[in-house]
């Protein structure tokens, strides 16, 4: 493990460096402190729910089979396939969504409504065996959904196309692998309405890569915005109904909360509902449990995408640049020239455009409001350990 991250951390910092411009100390000291804070809070929650979050990873990660994938990375190095990217991220994780954690807190924050044998949960949290299972599910689900958007689009003038080819089978193949473990310990549960509800999350994830405009790499871009911009709401959805994309398009606000539901709210909202599905409450306990997931998921998302903006590579649909484009439509011009090429984009004028604009104090109104609707949710739950921590994760973001 120790050799894999020295080679992953050699790669940061060869093939992924930050302009020097937006990396002046403080920047650096305010993402510090940021994750300082951050990572206090993770070690809080890994002691209350007696599972290390790590512990989810490194099951991922450190496997036979990816072990055989990993032992390839040096050639992905050299070849600077996106591939290599993701799977630092997955060794140094820093403010990455540890949704597996945030399952199990969940678990524990509604307890266990049903009469269950002592073999059938841990007493010391009170978690039930198949509540960790979903949180490795969420895991397996995340991460091959990762590797699978790892993949390079290529035509036969691609530089080294063999080579792009080796990586994106190794991103296929990783992923697909992951996808088919999540699945399987998904039937050994012998539970069908949470196979179904977590199934069609990973459906949720399928369609998020087809949602809106995309570039060539499949990079999404944003919709031009309309004329008038209405205040569309995403409706939740308990079932296994697929979201609808009416009014949404082209709706700044509304098109990037749908498209973070699909490529994450729904995956978290999902699996904390599946899981006190699992515990026997009453049907309306597992959907406030949906209601805070996704909640959390765009509230976590929104205070992501505000750090990513002052980086050298940021998303084009990012709540900061969406958000703008709500204010200054003119802005579109320089971001659909993506949609032909990604390398035609100015992405520092957009940078500098979007900072000296209201994008970011909208982002932090966009966050606030996921937030205060996540803690409503836990004032439905009695006091405790696992509910204080929520509540200082939610206020950490």
């Amino acid at each position: 493990m120790k050799s894999l991250c020295k080679l992953f951390a050699a790669c940061s910092k060869q093939t992924f460096r930050t302009s020097t411009l937006y990396t002046n100390t403080k920047i650096r000291m305010y993402k510090m402190d940021r994750r300082l804070e951050f990572s206090s809070v993770i070690k809080e929650a890994e002691k209350v729910v007696g599972y290390p979050v790590s512990f989810l990873n490194l099951r991922v990660i450190l496997n036979d089979e990816i072990a055989n994938i990993l032992s390839y990375t040096k050639k992905l190095i050299e070849m600077k396939h996106p591939l290599v990217q993701t799977l630092s991220n997955l060794v140094f994780q820093n403010e990455q969504k540890t949704f597996g954690l945030i399952v199990l807190l969940m678990s524990k924050v509604a307890g266990l409504s049903g009469n269950f044998r002592e073999s059938e949960y841990d007493r010391g949290t009170d978690i039930l065996h198949s509540q960790r299972v979903i949180a490795e599910v969420i895991e397996m689900i995340k991460t091959g959904h990762l590797m699978h958007t790892s993949l390079s689009n290529i035509d036969a003038s691609t530089k080294n196309v063999l080579d792009i080819n080796f990586g994106n089978k190794l991103a296929l193949l990783y992923g697909d692998y992951l996808l088919a473990i999540s699945s399987s310990e998904l039937a050994r549960l012998k539970n069908h309405q949470v196979q179904q509800i977590i199934s069609s999350a990973l459906r949720d994830l399928a369609e998020s890569q087809f949602f809106g405009l995309r570039d060539p790499q499949n990079n999404p871009i944003p919709s031009k915005p309309l004329p008038e911009q209405k205040d569309v709401k995403i409706p939740n959805e308990f079932g296994v109904e697929p979201l609808k994309f009416e009014d949404v398009l082209g709706n700044m606000q509304a098109e990037w909360t749908l498209r973070n539901i699909l490529c994450s709210g729904s995956l978290l909202a999902k699996c904390c509902q599946g899981s006190l599905i699992l515990a026997d409450h009453e049907f309306f306990v597992p959907k406030l449990a949906y209601i805070f997931g996704r909640n959390l998921a765009l509230a976590w998302q929104a205070s992501l995408e505000k750090v990513q903006i002052k980086e050298e590579t940021f998303s084009l649909v990012s709540a900061p640049v969406m958000l703008h484009l709500q204010h200054d439509p003119s802005l579109y011009t320089e971001i659909e020239k993506g949609l032909s090429d990604q390398k035609k984009v100015n992405y520092d004028l957009i940078r500098k455009v979007v900072m000296s604009g209201p994008g970011l104090d909208k982002t932090d109104q966009l966050k606030k409001e996921f937030s205060d609707a996540a803690l409503n949710v836990l004032n439905n739950f009695s006091d405790s350990g696992s509910k204080t921590v929520l509540i200082n994760i939610i206020k950490a973001l």
